[in-house]
């Protein structure tokens, strides 16, 4: 299998499209996410069945997906020795017990975030992925939006010079319409803002290839109902981490879930030469800054070297050859499903290595599950293991 160094991973841009002539046969579980990916319309990859335990989503995926082989349950579909692949898109506390399944059964894995949920999960599959020797991708969405493929670029042709500091903000209000279902919990009841950290910590991790070594983090809670009582035992709403990396780069992570804030999913790059900074919730577009020759004075009349503020059109990947013609439409999440579905298909029919393999996915994830431990020990600054 032909690998890629981390670096080459955090810097690649262009995606081959797949040569395999054959079909990648894949199976979808999860009826509610599942069923915003693309694997019907890839040239090189056909669904071949969809599972799911609740009959409205098991149709909804049949029809989504043009597919006529439903299953109840992930159980009965890795009976099936058709499928060889499995959109694994079911509630978080089982993504690690379910990819382990999948790959002990033959079948490659594209998994929905977070990679797991503790450091003993994280060990475990890529444990598993090393034993079964099957792939395994992590769809993280932000690692494809289209301005995060644009960061990637910049610090390819050193545009950035070094990369100093990153702020990176998942603000998501109106996750508590999930928390119930049918009059029970959900697994989304309670579950901390930092276990779920895959949406920030890929816009530092893919674009520079860093590792982030270790947080103090801040949680904040109301003493809501919710956070007196559920499964995690977690008190918080909203989490604030500050993450130091392997390069003593500082990076700050803020996952909040209330309050007054208008939502998003961005990130901004500080480089001692370009800076650059995703579309604001507020109104402010994106943007670079950069360094020039001429001097300015600011408010305290000193003089300084002056920096220039310029609009940055978005660039629309899914329009590129970085995809397969039938894949070159907006998706979810800014743009990103088309380019993790062809990834994730590309990579086992070329059998190679995803940009999000099981070391990239437990970079992102790992470090949200010790910031949360961080603020429950009040902000105590701690280590982040490698899983590298």
């Amino acid at each position: 299998m032909r690998t890629l160094t981390r670096r080459a991973l955090a810097s690649a841009v262009l995606l081959p499209v797949a040569a395999a002539e054959r079909k990648l046969r894949v199976g979808v579980v999860g009826g509610r996410f599942g069923t915003s990916f693309q694997f019907h319309e890839h040239p090189n990859a056909v669904v071949a069945a969809v599972a799911e335990l609740r009959a409205d989503r098991r149709a909804a995926l049949m029809k989504t997906y043009g597919c006529s082989t439903a299953y109840n349950s992930l159980a009965e579909l890795l009976k099936d020795r058709t499928v060889e692949a499995v959109g694994l898109f079911t509630p978080a506390p089982d993504h690690v017990r379910h990819a382990v399944e999948c790959m002990e059964a033959g079948k490659h894995v594209l998994s929905a975030v977070p990679a797991a949920t503790t450091l003993e999960e994280c060990a475990r599959l890529k444990e598993a992925v090393k034993r079964t020797g099957m792939t395994y991708m992590m769809a993280e969405t932000s690692h494809w939006q289209q301005l995060t493929i644009s960061a990637r670029q910049f610090q390819r042709e050193g545009a950035f010079g070094r990369i100093y500091a990153c702020e990176s903000e998942y603000h998501h209000a109106g996750l508590d319409s999930l928390f119930m279902e049918n009059g029970q919990r959900t697994w989304r009841y309670g579950y901390p803002p930092m276990l779920y950290p895959t949406h920030c910590t890929a816009h530092l991790v893919s674009v520079t290839g860093e590792r982030l070594t270790s947080v103090t983090c801040i949680g904040w809670g109301d003493g809501d109902a919710v956070l007196r009582d559920n499964a995690y035992k977690n008190p918080f709403w909203n989490e604030t981490a500050l993450f130091q990396t392997n390069k003593g780069t500082s990076f700050r992570v803020a996952v909040w879930w209330k309050g007054a804030h208008r939502g998003t999913e961005r990130a901004q790059w500080f480089g001692d030469k370009m800076s650059f900074f995703f579309n604001h919730p507020n109104g402010m577009g994106a943007a670079t800054v950069r360094w020039t020759t001429l001097k300015e004075k600011d408010s305290g009349g000193f003089e300084r070297q002056a920096a220039v503020l310029e609009r940055y059109e978005e660039k629309k990947w899914w329009a590129t050859e970085m995809l397969p013609e039938p894949l070159r439409h907006n998706s979810g999440h800014e743009g990103s499903h088309t380019f993790i579905t062809h990834e994730f298909v590309d990579a086992v029919l070329n059998q190679r290595r995803p940009a999000v393999d099981v070391h990239e996915a437990l970079a992102y994830t790992a470090p949200g599950i010790v910031a949360h431990q961080s603020a429950l020990k009040g902000g105590e600054q701690m280590k982040v293991p490698s899983f590298d």
